[in-house]
């Protein structure tokens, strides 16, 4: 019978928790889940780190209450904000003649550009391949069982952030929960939104959040870049109260009234209501101008991260979209797309009732630990996965 998981997801707006098991033909079977807001994180730190335990206890609870069942193993994503990518080639000679590849040969060959042991500022959380290669030349991401005399390969590291795991242990001891692993949560909705055909061609993803945006180059089973944006619809809210002097609430309500693809007029006006029945006018030209101007400021910063990535990939794919920060607003995808010069998709879970933007990244790190090994049977793949020898 198959078993219950459960993952922690850090928004940067809401942590997440779920608890869910596979379910026929690959589907996942969600028993439980937790959500609760929180102030989030920006520029690598947490900016009501005394509120963080409280938040974590609580959506855990709620999610053991709703699936009535006891957290007792832990996945804990890891955002983007606090992990980084680093590539690397690697070579492993197997004794001179051919012979076929074994899961401790990939295992060794992991091994070799493993130099984070012991290192003070991170550690080694998913190791996963951008490709192998055989003797003769050949790419491939499933080398094991072929015959060759050496294996190779691009290999791709996630690091967390110690001051990260450190935090976070803390609360874990706190909480008396004693076994639980971290994932890279950029690479398990990488994995999760798209199907191998896709990467093996690269794969340019946008995770637009409340208040982080996360830009990630990947190809094969791993990352090659990615990139950490102090920007997200949080901050557009934030310039429509600043601009039009109203409470962020009400901002908020605006923001989603919004259509950018709308051609306003000066007479046009957009209503929210306020204290339940007070109705609001603001005028829609000068709103749109300002949620267009923060999209512009996110795309830009966006196309200066990718000018600097060191991996050339092909000019014809598209751009994917996912998160909640930018995602549920019309017309913002058309706009990212004009800004970018780029055709823009917006890509979401492939899971009915959970086909929605925001749940990319907790429903990657489910689907990530579902198909996997038990933690307590950690063995080869899963075992070098999680940067576990």
């Amino acid at each position: 019978m198959a078993q219950d998981v459960a993952i922690l997801d850090f928004g940067s707006g809401k942590i997440t928790v779920l608890v869910g098991r596979r379910g026929v033909n690959n589907t996942i079977c969600i028993s439980g889940m937790g959500e609760c807001d929180y102030a989030g994180f920006t520029d690598g730190e947490f900016l009501e780190p005394e509120q963080v335990s409280y938040v974590v206890g609580h959506a855990i609870a709620n999610a053991e209450t709703n699936s009535r069942t006891k957290v007792k193993h832990l996945f804990i994503g890891v955002p983007g904000e606090f992990t980084a990518a680093v590539c690397r080639e690697a070579s492993l000679s197997l004794g001179g003649k051919k012979r076929k590849i074994t899961d401790a040969d990939i295992d060794a060959l992991h091994e070799q550009g493993d130099s984070y042991k012991n290192n003070p500022d991170y550690t080694l959380i998913n190791s996963q391949p951008v490709y192998y290669t055989l003797e003769d030349g050949r790419r491939l991401i499933q080398p094991v069982g072929l015959p060759s005399a050496k294996i190779g390969g691009l290999i791709s590291y996630i690091l967390g952030e110690n001051k990260f795991i450190s935090f976070i242990d803390g609360i874990m001891r706190s909480l008396g929960i004693e076994s639980y692993d971290y994932i890279s949560s950029l690479l398990a909705e990488t994995l999760f939104l798209f199907d191998d055909v896709v990467r093996d061609k690269f794969v340019v993803l946008i995770d637009c959040g409340y208040i982080t945006t996360n830009v990630v180059v990947a190809r094969g089973d791993g990352i090659l870049a990615q990139y950490n944006i102090p920007l997200g619809g949080g901050y557009i809210t934030g310039d429509l109260a600043m601009y039009l002097n109203i409470s962020f609430s009400q901002a908020e309500a605006l923001k989603r009234k919004v259509v950018l693809s709308l051609n306003v007029g000066e007479e046009d006006k957009y209503q929210i209501t306020a204290n339940r029945s007070d109705i609001l006018e603001f005028p829609a030209q000068i709103a749109n101008e300002i949620v267009a101007y923060g999209i512009k400021k996110i795309a830009d910063t966006v196309a200066k991260c990718l000018k600097e990535c060191p991996y050339d990939y092909p000019d014809y794919i598209p751009y994917h979209l996912t998160g909640g920060g930018l995602s549920y607003m019309k017309g913002a995808r058309e706009l990212l797309s004009k800004h970018l010069t780029k055709p823009v998709e917006v890509v979401a879970p492939r899971l009915p009732q959970f086909n929605r933007p925001h749940l990319s990244a907790s429903l990657g790190l489910l689907d990530m630990v579902l198909s996997l090994q038990p933690p307590e049977e950690k063995k080869g793949f899963f075992a070098k996965l999680f940067g576990k020898k």
